[in-house]
């Protein structure tokens, strides 16, 4: 099923959180929203999931207007940062609680539970009650939970947060590989661009209850849409160098990764090096360029050090530009740019 939003405003006392947003999820997307934060993209989530009352504006999902549908009646599933099981039931009375509640044929519940176990490796488990399990296996749970619903619309709020880095990447690989095999329609949240550039088909980055920009991983990395969007993804962030391009102010954006360094005394602009991260398979080398300070990445192979001069090519072909002031995304040519003695 596919999910549209027009106009949605939402308020929280007198503040206002999302304010005339309009988003279009096409169905069997895999759709993240990012963002720091108080952004609003979990207002956006619980909004869809029909949580929250909406000021104004429209939920459609699968073509049904269901702005004012109760959750039960809105065909989707939900799976939340916290894990919210019942410490006193196994994982298959878990699993199959909403089920049983609703009234569903045993049979039927038993073959919803044997499916949604077997695609989230849970069928060891059955037996076992949550304090017996991991956080990673708790988190499965909670996922399958809502796979046995067998929405058509599955909703993420921040589901890894809070498991450790190797366990959230292997989260990560598995709902990739189950969204491949569902083809649900999905809608994740979360702050972390790991996250979103590996899961998503497409990412929404949001910033104070808008959307400012939509488009393919590769795209918000390669081509932001203004300067938020190009300081929040990356690690570190894009560079920025204030100049001009033909007379008028401007400022050049260029990815660590797009700084290629050498050794001194070649023809390229000198910077000193101001502080090197270690990576392990790379290295952070920290750069002051004529006053500005810039990220480049290089090779982990030792060869840089603090107080070193080193040469620094740019990719200017690889850079952004933007207007300083409204911050936006200017097509003017990289290769003409000069940057502002400082």
């Amino acid at each position: 099923m596919n999910v549209s939003i027009k106009q949605l405003a939402v308020r929280m006392g007198q503040t206002p959180v999302l304010e005339h947003l309009d988003l279009d999820v096409a169905e069997g997307e895999f759709l993240v929203l990012l963002g720091p934060s108080g952004c609003g993209k979990s207002t956006l989530l619980h909004a869809i999931a029909g949580l929250i009352d909406t000021e104004a504006g429209s939920v459609h999902i699968g073509g049904r207007d269901v702005t004012w549908a109760d959750p039960k009646d809105r065909a989707i599933g939900m799976v939340f940062q916290s894990y919210a099981l019942y410490p006193t039931m196994n994982v298959e009375r878990n699993m199959s609680f909403g089920l049983r509640v609703a009234g569903l044929p045993r049979a039927e519940i038993a073959r919803r539970v044997a499916r949604a176990s077997s695609m989230l490796q849970l069928d060891a488990l059955l037996a076992r009650k949550p304090a017996q399990l991991s956080g990673g296996q708790r988190q499965r749970v909670a996922i399958g939970r809502a796979l046995v619903r067998e929405a058509q619309v599955l909703l993420f709020d921040e589901p890894l947060s809070n498991l450790d880095a190797k366990l959230r990447t292997e989260l990560r690989r598995e709902l990739k590989a189950l969204h491949r095999e569902l083809g649900a329609t999905m809608i994740y949240v979360t702050h972390d661009q790991v996250e979103a550039m590996t899961l998503a088909t497409r990412v929404a980055v949001m910033r104070g209850g808008r959307i400012q920009q939509v488009g393919t991983p590769g795209e918000v990395y390669a081509r932001p849409a203004n300067m938020f969007v190009a300081g929040f993804l990356g690690s570190p962030s894009m560079n920025f160098i204030a100049g001009e391009i033909g007379g008028e102010e401007a400022t050049l954006g260029l990815r660590p990764e797009h700084l290629v360094l050498h050794p001194p005394g070649t023809p390229w602009p000198q910077a000193e090096v101001a502080l090197v991260e270690a990576m392990g398979a790379h290295e952070v080398v920290w750069l002051d360029l004529a006053g500005q300070r810039l990220a480049a990445i290089a090779p982990a192979a030792g060869v840089h050090q603090i107080g070193d001069h080193v040469g620094v090519q740019m990719a200017l072909d690889r850079a952004s530009v933007f207007n300083p002031v409204s911050q936006e995304r200017i097509d003017r040519p990289a290769g003409a740019f000069r940057p502002r003695p400082r």
